[in-house]
């Protein structure tokens, strides 16, 4: 048998799927090697995709020709549109899955996908000759050449479950931990460190008083996470339930504190800020006699349901008699505990934006091996190297995502110019260009760079230029005609809007706050009909035509500023540099430059401690 390869990626999560089904599609012959074929694709934690700015991730994947999205899609069993309330750059996606189905989609996805092939094994070592990755060996004594190497380990590398007191080692419960890269990595230079994270209980879903909570029903509308029209939920809608922790419940969890690996020494990683355990939210917000819990089923044929919000690694004992003090939990079965996990990670600004490493060449990091915390985090940065390794067997430019280009550009950037003091993980408010990254119109941002290089196909290119010829004739037309006061008036008054005094522009009377584009079209028949005529999907089409008119000074105004970003990321700055000779940057810029050594003005200036003042005496250093 020949075990050589283009590129191989080690470990089949999320990261590693979209890193080997991208490199493979490119052309690249890509092996992904996962240590049970069973697990391809695991949910380890909640069993569902996207939310708050992590929506928008996923539809950036989905625009550049990736698989999460339709996958997400085909196994969805309730979706939703977060953030409604506020401006369309806060809008996000949501779908809960049936983690069954999205298991098997993603592995039919993989095993029919040209050039990809999958290997059970457990990589312990890698190849490396002459500071370049040549390819890695395994624990069944295989060596298999590769000319890149993608690793995302997620968990496992190191990992260690506590339960309480108990202790055992782990990547997931049931699932062995893997050792040998990391020590082999730290022998070549690079610096490692611990994080944890954990997951809540899974209960039985006939245990479950379902009539003492309220229901949580996905949304009625046609929103899907890929933008290709033919994939469409198709699976049973499911609602999720809500119900709530209460003083009782409080006094339990804290009877329990000195047995938490938490808070009695046994775990010293670094936790998750903004996922914390139900032991740390009674803790850090001992004031608040109640937190929220969402109960959400694991699937249509599962009787597994997920208690969103109750993530906790104390004792079994102390778990169960917590959960029985909430309202609908009184009678509660386990199926298992929740737990807390531990496990390596390396801190990513030892990485290039292309996700490769800097000491070793062809060597790609992707997913919680980096730090980040969550799916499409770790789907984001799968993709990226899978590009970028693909790109690398080839020797041509590299790929990478500016700030104002995506999320994804984003979570890349703070990454590998900031680093990690906690797992990281995204936030709208991390994006200083967001009404230029809505989840409406990754595909208009992202389409054309992808098809520029092979991976987003033919017919992804030919939807985009459909979609945007339909939003510039919507427009068009919308502002050539107008809305007579009779047809309009009595609901201009109904949503608190000055009725009309004479004949008037659609495009003005889409311009008052509160009027929507799906309001005008229930009093304005000529509305409703040009909105009906459009091309699938046409509620997207109307949707982000009325974002662009709505909001087009605002995006103009993020345009400037991102064009005054790219300028400084278009002047460079020598590999070789010595800043260790300037006196005239601070001591704090010296150590941090020299030590991420940015290919750009524009990366250094978004390094923190890297001054304004440091900026400008480089920028005079570089003939500027």
């Amino acid at each position: 048998m020949d075990f050589r390869y283009d590129v191989i990626v080690v470990g089949a999560g999320h990261a590693g799927c979209e890193a080997a089904c991208t490199a493979a599609r490119l052309g690249s012959k890509t092996l992904l090697i996962t240590m049970d074929m069973n697990k391809i694709a695991q949910m380890s934690c909640n069993p569902a995709i996207g939310g708050i700015a992590k929506g928008q991730i996923v539809r950036e994947i989905d625009a550049l020709g990736g698989q999460t999205g339709i996958v997400t899609d085909r196994s969805a069993i309730q979706f939703r549109m977060l953030n409604r309330s506020k401006g369309p750059a806060m809008w996000s996606p949501r779908s809960q899955s049936d983690r069954k189905q999205y298991i098997e989609q993603w592995t039919r996805t993989l095993t029919t996908t040209e050039h990809l092939y999958i290997w059970q094994d457990t990589v312990t070592e890698l190849i490396i000759s002459n500071k370049h990755v040549c390819g890695v060996r395994t624990a069944l004594g295989v060596e298999m050449r590769a000319q890149a190497v993608v690793l995302t380990n997620g968990t496992f590398l190191g990992g260690l479950l506590h339960f309480g007191p108990v202790q055992l080692a782990g990547g997931r419960i049931a699932e062995p931990a893997s050792y040998g890269l990391t020590e082999q990595l730290k022998s070549y230079g690079f610096t490692a460190d611990r994080m944890k994270t954990g997951t809540p209980c899974r209960l039985d879903k006939r245990s479950i008083d379902f009539a003492r909570m309220t229901p949580q029903p996905g949304d009625s509308d046609n929103h899907h996470f890929s933008y290709l029209p033919e994939v469409r939920r198709t699976l049973k809608q499911m609602p999720c339930w809500i119900t709530y922790t209460n003083v009782q419940t409080h006094e339990v969890l804290r009877s329990g504190l000195d047995r938490s690996p938490l808070y009695n020494g046994q775990i010293r990683s670094i936790g998750p800020r903004y996922c914390p355990s139900i032991e740390t939210k009674i803790v850090t917000f001992a004031d608040k006699e109640r937190h929220q819990l969402f109960i959400e089923p694991e699937g249509v044929d599962s009787n597994e349901y997920y208690v969103n919000g109750f993530s906790s690694s104390l004792p079994i004992d102390v778990q169960l008699k917590a959960l029985h003090t909430v309202q609908g939990l009184e009678h509660a079965v386990l199926y298992r505990p929740g737990y807390a996990i531990e496990y390596d990670f390396f801190h990513p600004t030892q990485l290039h934006p292309t996700l490769e490493t800097k000491l070793i060449g062809g060597l790609f990091f992707a997913g919680q091996i980096n730090g980040t915390t969550g799916y499409e985090e770790a789907a984001g940065q799968g993709i990226v190297a899978g590009i970028n390794a693909h790109l690398s067997c080839n020797g041509t430019d590299r790929f990478t995502l500016a700030r104002d280009e995506a999320y994804i550009g984003v979570l890349i950037d703070d990454l590998v110019n900031k680093g990690v003091d906690e797992p990281y993980r995204m936030f709208t408010s991390r994006a200083e260009y967001r009404i230029l990254l809505r989840q409406d119109n990754a595909d208009v941002r992202l389409t054309p760079r992808s098809y520029a290089i092979g991976l987003a196909g033919s017919t992804r290119h030919a939807l985009l230029q459909t979609k945007l010829q339909a939003e510039a004739e919507l427009e068009a037309w919308l502002a050539a005609e107008s809305a007579v006061p009779a047809q309009v008036n009595s609901w201009l008054e109904h949503i608190g809007s000055q009725p009309l005094q004479q004949k008037t522009r659609l495009t003005d009377v889409l311009l008052r706050p509160g009027v929507t584009l799906q309001g005008l079209a229930e009093t304005v028949p000529a509305v409703a009909e040009r909105i009906a005529s459009l091309p699938c999907p046409a509620d997207e089409i109307a949707e982000s035509t009325e974002i662009n008119i709505k909001y087009r000074g605002y995006i103009e105004r993020e345009k400037l500023e991102a064009d005054k970003l790219h300028r400084l990321d278009g002047i460079g700055i020598p590999a070789d540099f010595r800043y260790e000779e300037l006196q005239s940057l601070s001591t704090e810029a010296r150590q941090k430059l020299g030590r991420i050594r940015p290919a750009t003005i524009g990366q250094a200036s978004r390094i923190p401690g890297v001054s304004p003042n440091d900026i400008s005496v480089l920028l005079v250093l570089m003939g500027r």
